[in-house]
């Protein structure tokens, strides 16, 4: 094979590459995903108010100890599921 037919195949075969993580990029951003969009929890603003507080608190604090255990024992329990 000639080096000119060798160069064609390499930049064929990436353009095809390419052309597939466009395409897959894109339909990844396309649709959300369902857990991205629904609240699914009763006290859903109640948490995000406590853990915003918690996230500006420099000191220790109780309190928002038990908000991250608690949304951290929600996120494990549903990532298990």
């Amino acid at each position: 094979m000639s080096r000119a037919v060798k160069l064609i195949g390499v930049v064929v075969v990436a353009s095809l590459m390419t052309a597939a993580l466009i395409a897959a990029g894109a339909a990844s951003h396309m649709s959300p995903t369902p857990a991205a969009t629904t609240v699914d929890h009763p006290n859903h603003a109640t948490r995000v108010v406590a853990l915003e507080h918690c996230r500006a608190t420099t000191g220790p604090d109780a309190a928002c100890e038990a908000a991250w255990g608690a949304e951290r024992r929600r996120f494990f329990r549903k990532a298990s599921q």
